[in-house]
């Protein structure tokens, strides 16, 4: 019986990337593990897997000794094993030991791992014949020699010729896409056994259209019966035939990569996969040549700056973006434009302003995380992509840290001083707009906004009113039945240990599925929520549901895990909270020590009558009380004064500048370095990054959360992560009466 596929990696955010990339195609059983050793405490007791990823280093001996090792467990035995090589490995793919069935570099993960996954070979059951002895291994000899050859360019023929002999093919082509309103398209290649035929118009080969729509076609020894129209087939005397799409990262079609034989093929379970990591290998080929055509005419990377120009920005915008939907985040584009950029010119010469346009763009790396992304959109219009972001203070931080740096005085190389400004417009996805092309229109239009409010600051897009009180009214109707129709859900997020990296609580996080638009952001529905008075009846769905989970998987596990809650300014100010929250105790049978109501800082206390006294009725009930995004609000010092705070949780905004901005980390430093001199423990969010970790963990702060550890997963993924903790440990798990 199958039981899923492992991941092994050293580093845990490669672990967390693969592992991540099967959880979202839907595999239940994925098991991850740090090297061969750990692997065999992980799967003890399993049966059989489906697949083995591994991320090998520089060490080729290394290599093959964690193939040898994992080879000794009996849930690895016979399971196909895909390579990942690390970025900067100097190990080559011909390197790798002769039992790899495929391999891909550690930044294709995301764009190339589920492709290969269905590229290779199943793993040989019961059910059907065993291949014929020697069959694999010579299958994986020749595409060793195929990858050892290389994709495109000159040794194109050599690997057509390569895979036609030793397959003892009787045809072989590669075909292009015709391009729209083209001509029919000739092939890159065409290999026969015979004497040239009269080849059949393209138009009329239903196959060969067929795989450039495409769809693959795969016919082991019955090609002609099942296509009876195609006139290739009988031409040739093809009784065996395989098309297959060939592919770039994005999955658009490129063209065909076309194999037939007359006597049939022989076992597909072989065949299929070598043909298509062959068909992977054209596809790589062809997107290069593409890519350097396309880089000769337009170009991809600005000369002047080194940034991804125009072209490139609208592709990556465009992925992030779908990247963006599937996991419902935000982010935020900003357009950032020179301000009297022409009278630098003007004044000191193209040559100066030359200068000026290579000093912004260090200050604008400079300015935004490793995550983000800057180009040069055109001239003296620079664009940035903020990712992964909770509120629009994150952004207007990141804007006003821009302001300031390209304030400071500019030298050019002559000795003269400038002083330099620019106007941002700053448009939120999915807020201002849910396409590419309008969220980029809606942040010019804010920055001529700034521009004609005097420049040198920026403006966040602001759409009318009439439109804005259109949008929000659906979205308000919308939410007004989200709850009944099951349109809202939890995701759970871990927080971890800093020293042992053991999970020890946990944040449950509201998500909103909208049946036409998707996920929509938190930032987004809470707000309406709140100004509609939803959030009361919202929050105690969420109270309760956190809570009856939360039991269950203690009665389970037994992990005394702490379960976070987040309330709302309304929700504090009902004064029945505490008796909504005792409630929920009540009828989920949770402990109340692990239930940690979480308030954030930017609610006054002033302003919210019955807070203090509700927080401190719900400390006495035993429930604990943490403070949420401290440091980004005015009353942090009077929130550590006032209220019956257990923990601090430090606001992901500064963490995620660690290694970037020194201000930010000296504020996280002071923070922790209060908070215990308080006797209060420390949370930090946002940890997305092992220097993160290393500054977080010598200044001692307590607890981790963060991208780096795991994203806010749902109950099904989030169980499996506790299912495979408890089997690490070699502990009992308790199942439920």
């Amino acid at each position: 019986m199958s039981e899923g596929i492992l991941v092994l990696a050293e580093r845990r955010d490669l672990r967390r990337r693969l592992f991540d990339v099967f959880d979202q195609a839907g595999c239940r059983h994925i098991h991850s593990a740090r090297d061969a050793q750990h692997a065999a405490i992980v799967l003890e007791g399993r049966q059989s897997l489906d697949l083995m990823v591994a991320v090998l280093g520089d060490d080729a001996a290394q290599a093959r000794q964690c193939c040898e090792q994992l080879r000794t467990l009996k849930a690895c035995e016979d399971v196909p094993l895909l390579a990942v090589l690390d970025e900067g490995a100097s190990l080559q793919p011909a390197q790798l030991p002769g039992d790899i069935a495929g391999w891909l570099h550690a930044a294709q993960i995301e764009t190339e791992l589920l492709m290969r996954w269905k590229q290779h070979p199943p793993t040989v059951s019961m059910a059907r014949p065993a291949p014929a002895p020697g069959a694999a291994e010579k299958a994986l000899a020749l595409l060793a020699r195929i990858f050892a050859t290389g994709g495109g360019g000159a040794t194109r023929d050599a690997t057509a010729r390569l895979l036609f002999d030793e397959m003892a093919l009787d045809y072989f082509a590669v075909w292009p896409l015709r391009k729209d309103g083209g001509e029919f398209p000739v092939p890159l290649l065409q290999l026969w056994n015979g004497t040239e035929p009269a080849w059949p118009a393209v138009e009329s080969q239903a196959l060969l259209q067929h795989v450039l729509a495409g769809e693959p076609v795969l016919c082991r020894s019955d090609a002609q019966q099942r296509v009876p129209d195609d006139p290739l087939l009988p031409l040739l005397g093809l009784s065996g035939f395989v098309g297959i799409p060939l592919l770039d990262e994005r999955s658009v079609v490129l063209g065909a990569m076309l194999a037939g034989t007359r006597r049939g093929f022989g076992d597909m379970a072989i065949v299929e996969p070598l043909l298509r990591c062959a068909a992977a290998r054209f596809a790589q080929g062809l997107e290069l040549g593409l890519t350097r055509e396309q880089g000769r005419a337009e170009g991809l990377i600005d000369a002047l700056t080194g940034l991804p120009n125009r072209l490139l920005f609208a592709d990556r915008l465009e992925s992030i973006l779908r990247e963006a939907v599937r996991n419902g985040e935000c982010f935020a584009v900003l357009f950032v434009d020179l301000d009297h950029f022409k009278v630098i010119n003007d004044t000191h010469g193209h040559a100066a302003g030359d200068q000026v346009l290579q000093e912004i763009t260090r200050r604008l790396r400079g300015s935004v995380r490793a995550s983000d992304t800057v180009a040069r959109y055109a001239g003296d219009e620079f664009t940035v992509v903020v990712r992964h972001i909770v509120k629009s203070d994150d952004v207007q931080r990141i804007a006003e840290k821009i302001l300031q740096t390209v304030a400071e005085p500019l030298q050019l190389e002559n000795g003269v001083y400038l002083q330099v400004a620019v106007s941002i417009g700053v448009s939120f996805f999915p807020d201002d707009a849910s396409d590419a092309e309008t969220l980029l229109k809606h942040a010019d239009e804010a920055m001529y906004a700034a521009k004609h409010q005097g420049r040198n600051a920026y403006r966040i897009y602001e759409v009318s009113p009439e439109y804005a009180r259109e949008h929000g009214m659906a979205l308000r109707s919308r939410l007004r039945h989200a709850l009944g129709n099951g349109e809202l859900r939890l995701v759970y997020q871990p927080q971890v240990d800093t020293g042992s990296e053991d999970i020890v609580g946990m944040e449950a996080l509201l998500r909103w599925e909208h049946p036409d638009l998707g996920p929509i952001s938190p930032a987004v529905f809470v707000p309406l929520a709140e100004e509609t008075g939803l959030i009361v009846p919202i929050g105690e769905w969420v109270l309760r549901t956190a809570c009856r989970q939360a039991q269950e998987w203690e009665q389970r596990y037994g992990l005394r895990l702490r379960l976070g809650v987040n309330l709302s300014a309304l929700q504090l100010m009902e004064p029945k909270l505490p008796a909504t929250v005792f409630r929920a105790l009540q009828e989920t049978g949770l402990d109340p020590a692990l239930l940690e109501l979480e308030v954030t800082e930017s609610i006054s206390i002033k302003a919210a009558p019955n807070l203090v006294e509700n927080l401190q009725a719900l400390h006495r009930m035993g429930c604990g009380i943490a403070i949420d995004d401290f440091g980004t609000g005015a009353a942090s010092l009077d929130y550590l004064r006032k209220l019956p705070a257990d923990r601090i949780k430090v606001d992901q905004s500064f963490v995620r500048n660690i290694g970037v901005d020194p201000d930010d980390e000296a504020i996280v430093r002071a923070t922790i370095e209060m908070a215990h001199r308080l006797k209060r423990t420390v949370v930090a969010e946002g940890v997305e990054t092992e220097a993160h970790l290393a500054f977080l963990r010598e200044q001692a702060c307590d607890e981790l959360q963060g991208y780096l550890f795991c994203r806010p997963l749902p109950v099904v993924s989030f169980e499996r992560l506790l299912a495979e903790r408890q089997q690490l440990m070699g502990l009992p798990t308790a199942v439920p009466a």
